[in-house]
């Protein structure tokens, strides 16, 4: 059972190739959309639509890709970034929790029932967060 047909190969070629291995092991396909919903057999009379269809998945597949790049493309000389932005890291070269690691074997608890014992790196870096997002409401925003 596939959703549509373009969810089952990247394709044409791909396509027919999954369809025929199904139909050699007498396993049944069944598209819950697209034209071809239903159960199918993409042996016989089936075939010929089959590919048809397979070609249009791959035809159409291709333009929503050109369209993609064709976007970024346009995006990228307007100046905007594409991609994941990256947030900034901390003023330690290591990652984050090389440094948590490392001060949360420096510091030590002070009361409570851990008195004496150092806290673990992940509440280190809990605490790292809740001061940044607490600096980050407290100061304003500067205006132009």
């Amino acid at each position: 059972m596939v959703h549509e047909m373009k969810r089952l190969g990247r394709g044409a070629l791909e396509l027919l190739k999954v369809a025929e291995e199904l139909r050699d092991a007498e396993i049944e396909l069944e598209f819950l959309t697209g034209p071809l919903a239903g159960k199918h057999n993409p042996s016989g009379h089936g075939a010929a639509l089959f590919a048809f269809f397979a070609a249009m998945a791959e035809s159409e597949r291709d333009y929503i890709r050109d369209k993609t790049l064709e976007g970024q493309e346009t995006a990228r000389t307007k100046g905007k970034a594409i991609g994941v932005s990256r947030s900034p890291t901390r003023t330690c070269s290591p990652p984050p929790c090389a440094c948590a690691t490392t001060n949360a074997s420096r510091l030590v608890i002070r009361t409570g029932k851990k008195r004496g014992q150092h806290p673990a790196p992940a509440t280190v870096m809990r605490m790292l967060r809740e001061h940044d997002e607490q600096t980050a409401t407290a100061t304003p925003e500067p205006t132009a």
